[in-house]
């Protein structure tokens, strides 16, 4: 697995900034999984999330993504690591993508899977990567957006190549209208793409909120 160097820059030289959300969690299909939990606001993705992540990644295979980012709850990196597996690509957890830190949803900073664990189910992941954001708890949701904005610019200019981001609805927001410089409204269903076309300060969007390569959609967006 080898991760593709970024090419010499050009004047003209446009960037392509896919941004997707995960597939559908465990315990949006089977809600009492919460009770139990050992580590209760991180679940893995569902049997259709996990459908939902491969047939991101088929929609993916043909495009020149050279870096994927992923939030490190283990609902992105299970979703990151199909479209990993596919493109031969290592993937690199970044928290500044994570989810929204709201203490409405979440009642103390989550905990979520260990490196030992990770690691051993998934080898894509690149620990040599460190995040450039660390969100804390609590986040207010101007707090929330500021992060994931300031996390895609500075993965933009750090890495001048195709680019994926997994994260999670609101961060699928945040890091397009941090980009955009805009305040658009961006559809953040499960497993959808946004595709941004540009370079730095000059973003246009192609796709908001596509689900085209998923043959299960939900009929409500839910973020939490």
């Amino acid at each position: 697995m080898n991760g593709r160097e970024d090419p010499a820059p050009t004047f003209m030289m446009l960037q392509t900034v896919w941004i997707a959300r995960h597939g559908n969690r465990l315990d949006f299909v089977r809600p009492e999984w919460f009770d139990t939990a050992e580590r209760r606001y991180d679940p893995p993705l569902s049997t259709d999330g996990l459908l939902q992540a491969q047939q991101l990644a088929a929609r993916l295979k043909s495009t020149k993504i050279a870096h994927i980012f992923s939030s490190p709850f283990l609902r992105t990196i299970q979703t990151a690591n199909e479209v990993a597996t596919a493109l031969d690509l290592p993937l690199k957890i970044e928290a500044g993508l994570s989810e929204w830190l709201n203490p409405d949803w979440i009642t103390a900073m989550p905990e979520t899977h260990p490196k030992k664990e990770l690691a051993a189910k998934y080898p894509s992941i690149d620990w040599t990567y460190t995040s450039r954001f660390l969100p804390q708890y609590p986040e207010t949701e101007e707090i929330m957006l500021q992060r994931t904005a300031a996390t895609a610019k500075k993965l933009v200019q750090e890495y001048s190549s195709d680019i994926l981001f997994v994260g999670h609805g609101v961060s699928v927001m945040g890091t397009a209208r941090g980009l955009l410089g805009a305040n658009p409204t961006i559809n953040a269903s499960l497993c959808c793409l946004v595709q941004l076309v540009g370079s730095p300060g000059n973003w246009e969007m192609k796709l908001n909120g596509d689900t085209s390569h998923l043959t299960q959609t939900e009929q409500k967006i839910r973020f939490n």
